[in-house]
């Protein structure tokens, strides 16, 4: 119980800590490193932030993230007005393709389209998640570009070993099975985590990352 109770206040004080989140209506629940966050925040920036904020609690083995956006009336764009903002952004963005477009509808952005790396996606939804008026995005971007798994796998085990956050010892093992990579093990942190989740979507050719790491805390 004391463990238990420990984590949880340990996430709500970093949540009441991080300038960037308004933590007023954000309930946390932990069960054995399990952490789950409900209520509502007034952006999608807080809605990630707060995730991020809650990963970075020692002892926290994975994150449910079961918050609501609640725009406030100033921050409400129509959906025509939002779709305008959103592929403006897109354009603007010069690691986004010209291939990919974005709609909205009720604050949900959808993001569709082909690009050739998981980082040209990732640049996609980084170029509209602090739009004001986002509530969410749905990323149903498609990745086309052919490799060799063994290529692919090669690729992103070499990537993780010049890692500077993955220890040398580290048993975390890649496979490629088609065009998606999966990656398994234990690693001691989020951080270390979401180095290895990046790694793995940088390699050419990968159209979707099997995350079966477990987070040690």
């Amino acid at each position: 119980m004391g463990k238990t109770k420990d984590i949880r206040e340990a996430v709500e004080a970093e949540l009441d800590f991080d300038p960037l989140i308004d933590d007023g209506d954000i309930t946390v629940k932990n069960m054995n490193g399990e952490v789950a966050l409900n209520g509502t925040v007034p952006s999608y920036p807080q809605y990630q932030e707060a995730a991020s904020a809650a990963q970075r609690v020692q002892g926290v083995t994975s994150v449910h993230n079961h918050l609501e956006v609640v725009l406030p009336p100033e921050s409400y764009r129509d959906d025509a007005m939002l779709t305008t903002m959103a592929n403006n952004a897109l354009t603007a963005n010069i690691s986004v393709p010209v291939t990919v477009e974005a709609i909205a509808s009720n604050g949900n952005v959808t993001l569709s389209g082909t690009v050739r790396y998981g980082s040209e996606r990732a640049a996609a939804e980084l170029a509209v998640a602090g739009l004001t008026g986002v509530r969410n995005i749905q990323d149903e971007i498609d990745i086309a570009w052919d490799a060799d798994p063994v290529d692919v796998t090669l690729s992103v085990q070499e990537a993780l070993d010049r890692n500077a956050l993955i220890l040398d010892d580290s048993d975390v093992t890649v496979d490629t099975e088609e065009n998606t990579v999966n990656l398994s093990g234990h690693v001691r942190t989020w951080a270390e985590h979401d180095a290895a989740i990046d790694a793995a979507w940088m390699a050419s050719g990968v159209y979707n990352v099997q995350d079966n790491l477990y987070v040690t805390g």
